[in-house]
């Protein structure tokens, strides 16, 4: 099963590291990873994103709980949240042919932008779920030729009140 991790990290020189080598040391796989600051400075959110059964992510949250650089882990799966990726797709498709009114129909239905038009490349800006993005990427398929494709990893925050005054 897919999960979200997000962990208050302190920003100090080397905590990264020190989490990414538990995974690497412990065989656990990364799908995706976003850190940046939080309002408080000395702190940033790491999230993570990695697939395993309850009791592997129950493991892993156990052993990032021990590491001193670690203030909070939060498993967001189990959690009512928003999840969100920016994914940025260069496409190449014939000039002023149907595929580029297609293509402007497709990327305005998924709430995307078009950030760039040049000689039949189109950049296009897409901020979603992960499964949405997906759909987005099945629906482009028959339209263009995917050249480039940014994925900024998986961020998540939870709903209504936080779970802690810096989350």
């Amino acid at each position: 099963m897919r999960h979200i991790i997000s962990v208050l990290l302190q920003n100090e020189a080397g905590a990264l590291s020190r989490v990414t080598n538990l995974f690497s040391t412990r065989g656990f796989n990364i799908e995706s990873l976003n850190v940046a600051p939080t309002a408080d400075e000395t702190v940033s959110r790491l999230t993570v994103v990695s697939t395993g059964s309850d009791a592997v992510i129950d493991q892993i949250s156990k052993h990032l709980d021990k590491l001193v650089d670690v203030v909070k882990i939060v498993d967001m799966t189990g959690t009512d949240h928003i999840e969100r990726e920016l994914v940025l797709f260069k496409l190449r498709l014939p000039k002023g042919g149907p595929e580029e009114e297609r293509l402007a129909s497709v990327v305005e239905a998924f709430g995307g932008r078009v950030l760039d038009d040049s000689g039949g490349h189109f950049t296009v800006e897409l901020t979603s779920g992960g499964p949405e993005i997906d759909r987005f990427l099945e629906e482009v398929a028959d339209l263009a030729e995917m050249e480039t494709l940014t994925r900024s990893g998986a961020m998540a925050v939870t709903k209504g009140a936080p779970i802690s005054p810096t989350n």
